[in-house]
């Protein structure tokens, strides 16, 4: 009976330390490929393509329900929200949109997805996760481009482009303006392509939202906009390499800085360099630079393993994802993928 006993307990245990491995092996990096209509699903535990999902021309935006059950793709072929069921990564819906979309986003609660729309009039389109419908569209005043919902999942943000105001912030329950930043160089109705580019956040000790993380058109650096002040702080450029090392000016789109996001524990802030090919990464919150990191050609676009050790960047002029160690401060390795890989996220997709 002791024996019996102990067996059992040794398998408890044993299952005990296996499930938070096996739990592990369920995150995903999900990478975007925009010259493709396959999109990538990357295991951080072994760093290589474990699976695809398929059918969805250039896919832009990314999104995943809080659980983790569905994910969401907008389309710019199709003009559509491709609706995917994590389990079989098979699309279950295309819910047709008002215009191009661009980016989205997700609440909090995982109720809404939010896209961008880069055509015509521009806007957001709001998505009903429970329906699978497109119930509502937030007039933007401009095309917009990127979208994130705040950490607190209180604030729905518009990067814009053309705009009397091209940074946009909406409250997420009334879908009113709060607050709105940064004319167009040229004024209203000015520059289309003059606008906001991607977007990171911090927050406080509550979960509130401290500040933006800001990337500007032909802007190489970030600036960084204080949420409860309403206001830029400050502007930090990027270093300089030397200039046989940095690609040639107009491959980068207007946009020789695409690509930022703070780690996990949010001591850190890494930023993706088109112009220098390059990943550099400030502590936070005093902004110093503390890594320089060469990467893959183009590197577009940042996201985080689970735990924290790992950036990836999305190199989107060399077809590869760089990981890099955050501790280490160096790249790993480099994860074939496919044609022109941009917008990516985390998940961890249930058991």
């Amino acid at each position: 009976m002791k024996t019996t006993c102990a067996v059992v307990l040794s398998l408890a245990a044993a299952l005990a330390l296996q499930a938070p491995a096996a739990e592990a092996q369920r995150a995903r990096i999900v990478q975007t490929n925009s010259g493709s209509d396959t999109i990538s699903l990357i295991d951080p535990a072994t760093q290589r393509v474990v699976a695809e999902i398929k059918g969805i021309p250039v896919n832009h935006g990314a999104a995943a329900a809080p659980d983790g059950a569905r994910l969401y793709f907008s389309s710019e072929a199709k003009i559509t929200l491709d609706v995917v069921d994590s389990a079989t990564l098979q699309i279950i819906k295309e819910i047709p949109l008002s215009a191009r979309p661009n980016n989205i986003t997700i609440g909090k609660d995982g109720r809404f997805v939010y896209v961008g729309i880069m055509q015509g009039a521009g806007g957001m389109d709001v998505i009903d996760t429970q329906t699978l419908e497109n119930v509502a569209h937030i007039d933007t005043e401009s095309r917009v481009h990127n979208v994130y919902v705040t950490p607190d999942g209180k604030y729905v943000v518009a990067g814009a482009f053309g705009g009397e105001r091209n940074l946009r912030v909406y409250d997420t329950a009334t879908r009113a303006l709060a607050f709105a930043l940064y004319p167009p160089r040229n004024g209203a109705g000015g520059d289309a392509l003059d606008g906001i580019r991607p977007i990171t956040f911090d927050t406080h000790a509550d979960g509130s939202t401290k500040n933006l993380y800001v990337q500007l058109s032909d802007f190489h650096g970030f600036t960084v906009v204080d949420f409860a002040a309403q206001k830029e702080v400050t502007r930090v450029e990027l270093p300089q390499v030397p200039l046989e090392q940095r690609v040639p000016e107009g491959s980068y789109n207007r946009a020789p800085s695409h690509g930022i996001g703070v780690a996990p524990d949010q001591t850190t802030l890494w930023v993706a360099s088109r112009l220098n090919g390059h990943v550099y990464g400030y502590a936070l919150p005093d902004l110093e630079l503390i890594a320089a990191i060469p990467v893959g050609d183009h590197p577009d676009w940042l996201t985080f393993s689970p735990d924290g050790k790992f950036v990836y960047a999305a190199n989107g002029g060399s077809d590869n994802v760089s990981v890099i160690d955050i501790a280490a401060r160096k790249e790993l390795t480099r994860i074939p993928v496919l044609a022109a890989p941009k917008r990516n996220i985390t998940v961890i997709l249930p058991q």
